[in-house]
């Protein structure tokens, strides 16, 4: 949902709500170049990009209010999504006729579309409550292989009310699952039957001889600094656990995009490189290191889902036959530092207590949409300009 469609908060700095019983469609979490005078039909058949931002959705649907923390604030609510990356991938997709991208509306509270959906949702946010109780209020717990959703942030603040019966948990368990199928469902759905219809278009398109390129792109932010109590954005993270300055592009891979022991790509190594290489370039970094590879997240579900689709799909280098011509897929994880997206001023904004989150800078948008656009043609040239090897005499 764009953020210019969300209600107002109830009181300066409390939660913003969807009201009850909104369903988004399809149409509505889905951006591309002219819209409207171009159908999506269209823009499959031409586009060789598709972006999704899993976490870019904050406003809560009322349905869940009773179920928030009462700490919980606004400002929390944005820390804790990737609120700035649907403003610069709609300015992206405005210019670039080439990317289709995918919104989810909802927040990741709700259910984290990053991480491999539980068989039993229940048990794991009991497990996820339990180890909540155990560290105490406020303390540092580890939810690894629990955290679907989580009940305190990743600055382990409280985000949902610890519920005080079984019955209550199950009560919250259902509200959640009903509510996701009128926007997170959606989103899934919508992701993936795109990623579907692009391979199927390109594959058409090369049939009688020629290369094409399909790659999904999973697009997020997270801040090198978590917050305090008073709600300030300004301890710094481990040195381990700190991004490069622009971004970190991941494939599951190491520090130069190759495979990690048994852990499987998701992107060729050669391709991921040269696509650091261009986003050198398009951003205008001042050093390389600027943009790293699986530095230090390694890229999670969405590209794992697409990863593990384009290997049943192809051979072991990602290229897809279709005909005469080949098809090369790939899946990336792209996580931009947070205070890079932001622009200095908002950034120095949310280092001081508050409860509330700084305005957008619009023209700083226009102009990291710009940039994104500018690395992906890189990548385009950089995809043309490969020789297929030769068939073997």
């Amino acid at each position: 949902m764009s953020q210019s469609d969300q209600p107002a908060a109830a009181k300066p700095g409390a939660p913003i709500l969807i009201p009850a019983g909104r369903t988004f469609t399809p149409d509505a979490i889905t951006f591309f170049t002219d819209k409207g005078t171009r159908t999506l039909e269209q823009a499959i058949a031409e586009a060789d990009l598709l972006v999704s931002c899993p976490h870019s959705g904050d406003a809560v649907p009322e349905e869940l209010a009773e179920f928030l923390a009462p700490e919980f604030t606004q400002r929390l609510q944005f820390d804790y999504s990737d609120r700035t990356t649907g403003p610069v991938v709609r300015a992206w997709a405005q210019m670039d006729p080439r990317i289709i991208y995918v919104e989810n509306p909802h927040p990741r509270l709700l259910r984290d579309p990053n991480r491999p959906r539980p068989a039993n949702l229940g048990a794991q946010l009991r497990e996820a409550f339990t180890r909540v109780r155990d560290a105490g209020a406020w303390n540092k717990v580890d939810l690894t292989g629990v955290d679907t959703i989580r009940p305190v942030t990743f600055s382990f603040f409280p985000l949902l009310r610890v519920p005080d019966s079984d019955a209550e948990l199950e009560a919250m368990v259902k509200a959640f699952e009903s509510v996701a199928e009128r926007g997170l469902g959606v989103y899934e759905s919508t992701r993936n039957s795109i990623r579907n219809a692009m391979v199927a278009a390109a594959s058409e398109r090369v049939k009688n001889g020629g290369r094409a390129q399909v790659t999904t792109l999973s697009f997020h932010d997270t801040m090198n600094h978590t917050t305090t109590r008073d709600g300030a954005v300004n301890v710094l993270r481990a040195p381990a656990d700190q991004l490069p300055d622009v971004v970190a592009l991941s494939n599951r891979g190491d520090a130069q995009g190759n495979r990690r022991g048994e852990d499987v790509i998701t992107m060729e190594p050669d391709a991921l490189r040269a696509l650091a290489d261009c986003h050198r370039t398009g951003f205008d970094v001042a050093f390389d290191a600027d943009v790293a590879l699986n530095t230090p997240y390694l890229g999670s579900q969405e590209i794992i889902a697409s990863g593990e689709r384009f290997r049943n799909l192809t051979d072991s280098t990602f290229t897809l036959a279709s005909g005469s011509g080949t098809v090369q897929l790939g899946a990336v994880q792209a996580e931009f530092l947070r205070e890079y997206l932001l622009g200095p001023t908002a950034t120095a904004a949310l280092q001081l207590p508050g409860t509330g989150w700084p305005e957008e800078d619009t023209e700083w948008t226009a102009t990291l949409g710009r940039h994104c656009m500018a690395s992906w043609n890189e990548f385009r040239a950089w995809f043309a300009s490969q020789e297929p090897e030769a068939e073997p005499a």
